[in-house]
């Protein structure tokens, strides 16, 4: 099966991006040298910058299809690779358009959308007049784009219509979009994709979240076998079929601290270690003509990329280059690739790269461009040893206007999950935060991805205890700097991150000056028991990471809602309406909650809005309200706006 963002074959790669390291000589202006005269940037010029994503190419491989809000929302685009100007193919005003890829014959492409933020995506197809055609129709239903079939004449989708707990898998033909069944799941197994002659499906089944198993469907016989029993807490994830279809690479932490990377025989059942870094394998898949196999390891927040000629496992030498390289797409032909290069002070551009050893060719410029990326700052990986002792990582942000005769205020920053990771790359909201004075720390607390699985499970059922101390123990590390002033330390977070915001105002009351919650979870017995029913398979994993969903006093214990009272700092809010995992009600409550007491809280709510902000306007507004809020309580006294830069960086 092909992947639809890539042209090569992989079993997950719509769920998980691909990145690969490849020289890159363009013009890197993130590595300029300061200017003399420092500037700061407003928010609108900060959300003038594009995001860009996606990397099908055109089947005569002269464009790629990308999804861009340079509109202000995520519509189509066509980038031809000969470096002219993109054209814009759907003009989406209100959904957020999110390409899967070009038909392998024509120029029709598919594409995911959603109504509002809901989550409830459907499949459409873009017919070559323009008009759009829904793949999966129907109400209340989920649908997922799943990639190509290996002969081009199909493609696969996985829709909840029959039952809203489960993925069935569903096989579409690209003339007349004929649907039939390939597989009903009656389980909750997670799809990982299907063998190039279609016999074999394999699937992912957690138990927790720091175990799972490998189940292999055989078409033929029909019959489900499970492929990696075994004892204790071990993680297994399927990565790719091998071309011939006798082999499964895929991941596991058997034995070990980290995922490595592994292939088993399929007739046999016989397994073998195939590449074991110090760090978690993130991804393997191979190139379409199967003879590359590309490996991507999840190091220090960064992803390092190694390349091997096959079968022999032979390390292909990939040049060095300070960018991040990622999501990558083979041509068909495998004569070119385009793939995404980022930086801490530069959003994710598009390149396109002569396979194996040309010279790439910047096709995008999102980086606004009156904004130096100079006065922008690359963030330094920074450990410090927590309450008990344990060694937390970050990621620092250093203002330039910080030093030991100036000290600034701080904002500890707390990604979501639980089991996320803050990695290296750009944020907008970070970098206009850092560039108007404020230091922040982007805390990889215990419970964190990527730094193997007991660091991983050391915050189970421990939820707002063991990570928020984390949290709080980094205040010291920050004090500790010098030019950080200990009095004016917030706390930022989305999702679980805003929860955990939350939790440092109710439980830890006076440890943190303000914080802000982006969408995050103030009664958790309300949320588990609320979870949308499509994460059916994984929800005995969520039990056994938060605890019985069962057990209302045990959420009550841990639920900021509860224990509003005890919030005595200034605290704000930002919620969307839409939004199917943390529910506006959870905000609201705790507003009026914290209201109450008679304490400040700004309360900011996007109607046309899910679990995250998509649309520029929302996102300007957003940003705008935060850095306002935390100048009003993290700066000595309220701060007029400084003055802004005007002129641009051409014009410098």
């Amino acid at each position: 099966m092909k992947c639809a963002a890539t042209a090569s074959r992989s079993n997950s790669l719509w769920l998980l991006p691909l990145v690969l390291l490849v020289g890159c000589q363009a013009v890197d202006r993130t590595q300029e040298e300061p200017p003399v005269a420092f500037e700061q940037y407003t928010i609108d010029q900060f959300l003038e910058t594009t995001s860009v994503f996606g990397g099908s190419f055109s089947p005569d491989e002269s464009k790629v299809l990308v999804s861009s809000n340079e509109t202000g929302i995520f519509n189509a685009y066509a980038v031809p690779v000969d470096g002219s100007d993109p054209v814009q193919l759907t003009t989406s005003t209100t959904e957020s358009i999110r390409v899967a890829g070009y038909f392998p014959d024509d120029e029709r492409f598919a594409y995911m959308a959603d109504e509002g933020g809901n989550e409830l995506d459907h499949v459409y197809v873009r017919e070559l007049d323009g008009l759009v055609t829904d793949i999966t129709p129907g109400e209340g239903l989920k649908a997922i784009f799943m990639g190509w079939a290996d002969d081009d004449e199909s493609f696969f989708v996985g829709s909840n219509e029959r039952d809203n707990r489960f993925f069935d898998i569903y096989e579409v033909t690209v003339d007349g979009y004929e649907q039939s069944l390939v597989y009903q799941d009656d389980t909750g197994y997670q799809f990982g994709g299907m063998s190039r002659d279609e016999r074999y499906l394999v699937f992912t089944k957690p138990r927790t979240t720091s175990d799972s198993d490998i189940y292999l469907y055989d078409r033929e016989t029909q019959e489900m076998r499970h492929l990696t029993p075994h004892e204790g807490d071990v993680s297994n994830s399927p990565q790719d079929f091998s071309p011939d279809g006798t082999s499964l690479f895929y991941t596991t932490d058997e034995g070990g601290e980290f995922s490595y990377l592994a292939k088993m025989d399929l007739a046999t059942g016989e397994s073998e270690p195939v590449l074991q870094p110090n760090w978690d394998v993130w991804y393997a898949y191979f190139s379409d003509s199967g003879d590359h196999l590309v490996v991507g390891i999840n190091e220090n927040a960064r992803t390092n990329i190694r390349m091997f000629a096959m079968p022999g496992m032979e390390d292909v030498e990939l040049p060095e280059t300070s960018l991040d390289i990622t999501s990558v797409s083979l041509a068909p032909s495998e004569t070119r690739m385009v793939f995404y290069a980022s930086s801490g002070r530069s959003p994710s551009n598009l390149y396109v790269r002569e396979f194996p050893d040309g010279e790439p060719t910047r096709l995008t410029n999102t980086l606004n461009q009156e904004i130096e990326p100079a006065n922008l700052v690359e963030p330094e990986v920074v450990r410090f040893a927590s309450y008990d002792g344990v060694e937390i990582p970050g990621l620092l942000y250093k203002p330039v206007q910080a030093s030991a005769d100036n000290p600034v205020p701080a904002v500890v920053s707390v990604h979501g999950g639980p089991g996320g990771q803050s990695r290296v790359g750009y944020s907008g909201l970070t970098q206009y935060l850092v560039n108007h004075g404020y230091a922040v720390y982007a805390i990889n607390n215990r419970g964190s991805t990527g730094y193997g699985k007991t660091f991983f499970k050391m915050d189970d059922r421990k939820h707002g205890d063991a990570d928020l101390d984390d949290c709080v123990a980094s205040k010291d590390m920050l004090i500790d700097t010098g030019w950080i002033d200990p009095d004016r330390i917030g706390i930022m977070g989305g999702s679980y991150g805003g929860y955990m915001v939350l939790a440092a105002l109710t439980f830890r009351p006076e440890e943190f000056a303000a914080g802000v919650d982006i969408f995050g979870i103030s009664n958790w017995h309300r949320t588990v028991t609320n979870i949308p029913p499509w994460w059916e398979s994984f929800r005995d994993a969520l039990e056994q990471e938060l605890g019985g969903f069962d057990d209302e006093e045990f959420f009550k214990a841990k639920s900021p809602l509860f224990h509003a009272e005890n919030i005595v700092r200034p605290l704000m809010v930002l919620q969307g309406a839409n939004d199917p995992r943390v529910l506006k009600v959870e905000s609201d409550e705790i507003v009026e909650a914290v209201r109450a007491n008679g304490v400040p809280v700004e309360y900011v709510l996007f109607e046309d809005e899910g679990h995250g902000f998509r649309k520029k306007e929302n996102q300007l507004e957003a940003y705008r309200q935060i850095r306002e809020f935390l100048d009003l309580y993290l700066r000595e006294v309220p701060a007029a706006e400084p003055v802004e830069a005007e002129a641009s960086a051409a014009d410098a």
